[in-house]
């Protein structure tokens, strides 16, 4: 039968490789490459949202290219945005409620997240500039979710717009219809005089950085492991994120998470996970740069660098205010023993010598 030879030797495992997949279990993977690229001037973008993987019910992305000086018009959403640079750098640029507004340079590992309904754009600083961007609505595409700032200009009557400036209508004869999106500009070189409510810093900065903090502890010595959240990023309340880089041939300890989906952006390398719903249903995943992923609500999995030279990169998105995770060794090792032994047919010194701390990755 009809085949597609390239994308099958990619997924090996849904060629029935793990004798211990079982049940139906719906695709949870979609190819940002699979997904539609729109092309603007100085740009591109290209997203996915429930319609393409509808197992991600808390979740949207998208990956955002802008060329040197091109700018994502002024804007605002009705969710919540994430946003991690990972090639190039660019500025961004944001305002409250309470009129605190932040400007600042961003470069790789560098973190964002604006609250909804934070007015904001990014700007491309390098030659070329790319990110990941995650709202914390599934239908990120929806009617009433982006507002940008030349669209309502140019949909509202010019003597009201004229009026509200204080200045001549004639001003706004070439406000651009429909609105651009991305569009070509220069790189901004003016500095932003302090209003009264002053400068977003401290734990109202909108900004993290991830690089320049320390990675959590890693006691199974497998890779590096940040956590960005509410406890180290408190302006970020809706969304919680790791960045994980793994060893080659590194394990995610086999875990699940209490509180929220799992959301996965995979940036480097090669990867495969085996995720299990309960009532015996399990499905093994590979996947690879541009892939992503929804693990279910407490769903247990693993995840493992299948390279034996490359490190593995990828990132963890919840709908959550916090990282939280239960991992299987620490929960066995801290359950009666002998218990344990009875449950899984195992020697009793077997469980009374399991890692009482989680080991995060492992070697």
């Amino acid at each position: 039968g009809g085949t597609n030879k390239v994308v099958d030797l990619q997924n090996p495992d849904n060629l029935g490789q793990q004798s211990t997949d079982n049940g139906i279990v719906p695709n949870l993977k979609w190819r940002f490459s699979d997904s539609k690229t729109r092309i603007f001037p100085g740009g591109w973008l290209r997203e996915q949202v429930i319609q393409d993987l509808p197992q991600s019910h808390d979740i949207s992305a998208a990956q955002q290219h802008l060329t040197k000086g091109a700018i994502r018009e002024l804007h605002w959403h009705r969710v919540a945005e994430w946003g991690f640079v990972y090639a190039g750098s660019v500025l961004i640029s944001a305002v409250d409620e309470f009129g605190r507004y932040q400007v600042e340079k961003l470069n790789y590992g560098d973190i964002w997240y604006f609250p909804k309904g934070v007015a904001h754009t990014v700007q491309g600083l390098d030659d070329e500039n790319e990110f990941l961007l995650v709202f914390d609505d599934a239908d990120f595409d929806k009617i009433g979710t982006t507002f940008n700032l030349d669209d309502w200009i140019a949909r509202t009557p010019r003597d009201v717009v004229a009026k509200n400036f204080g200045l001549d209508p004639a001003v706004f004869d070439n406000v651009p219809k429909p609105n651009p999106g991305i569009f070509k500009g220069t790189v901004s070189t003016k500095n932003v005089t302090a209003g009264s409510a002053g400068v977003l810093t401290g734990d109202a900065s909108f900004v993290y950085r991830t690089l320049q903090h320390d990675p959590e502890p890693v006691p199974g010595n497998g890779g590096v492991f940040y956590k960005i959240d509410s406890t180290n990023f408190p302006a970020s309340k809706t969304l919680a994120a790791t960045f994980v880089r793994p060893k080659p041939g590194g394990l995610r300890e086999l875990h699940w998470h209490p509180n929220a989906e799992e959301w996965l952006y995979f940036h480097k390398g090669y990867a495969r996970a085996s995720v299990f719903i309960g009532n015996g249903l399990s499905r093994t995943f590979d996947f690879g740069p541009g892939d992503t992923a929804a693990f279910p609500d407490n769903s247990g999995h693993y995840i493992e660098n299948t390279s034996e030279t490359e490190d593995l990169v990828w990132i963890e998105i919840y709908k959550s205010d916090r990282v939280a995770d239960i991992p299987l060794t620490q929960w066995l090792a801290l359950t009666p023993a002998d218990i344990v032994a009875q449950t899984l047919k195992i020697p009793i010194e077997i469980a009374e010598s399991l890692q009482k701390e989680k080991q995060v990755l492992l070697s």
